[in-house]
């Protein structure tokens, strides 16, 4: 997945009220401002509400369902030649509680960055940390956090120091 199609799809899902967030390894490199590696997919999160319209957008441009493990009603994948979407569905109750899919906390959609010096929403930095801090980091996360710790001066989590050592 290029800058420019996830840009170009961004832009699309605005222009049809969905709002999105951008996830993943693009919301990453959003924080950073710039792409720092090779991306297979453009991972989103979405309102239960958009979901329909989200579909029917991807369907009029030949994205297909692909079956995953994982797959369900709130988190599924969608392929079109080489540009692999994973979406991520969620819903909030009126006090801010998530009450479907996938359990992102409120203030973590309040991200911002830049991709092909667009400015996204993203995954917020402090919730990108916490949301790798749970598990054995690969060698991509090790250096996706690094970069993020080193751009915005904060201390590696305690996985990814004793990543370090490997």
């Amino acid at each position: 997945m290029e800058a420019e199609d996830v840009i170009e799809l961004y832009k699309l899902f605005k222009e049809n009220g969905i709002e999105v967030w951008i996830d993943g390894g693009w919301g990453i490199d959003a924080l950073l401002g710039k792409q720092t590696r090779p991306h297979n997919d453009l991972d989103i999160a979405i309102y239960h509400k958009d979901k329909p319209k989200l579909r029917k957008l991807l369907e009029e441009r030949g994205y297909k369902d692909i079956e995953r493990g994982d797959t369900s009603d709130w988190n599924f994948v969608v392929v079109s030649g080489n540009k692999e979407i994973d979406t991520h569905v969620f819903e909030f109750d009126n006090d801010g509680n998530n009450i479907y899919g996938i359990e992102y906390p409120k203030d973590s959609l309040t991200g911002t960055g830049i991709i092909n010096g667009v400015t996204v929403r993203c995954i917020s930095l402090d919730y990108v940390i916490k949301f790798h801090e749970n598990y054995e980091p690969k060698e991509k996360d090790f250096t996706d956090i690094k970069a993020l710790c080193d751009k915005f001066g904060l201390e590696l989590p305690k996985n990814y120091k004793k990543s370090q050592l490997h």
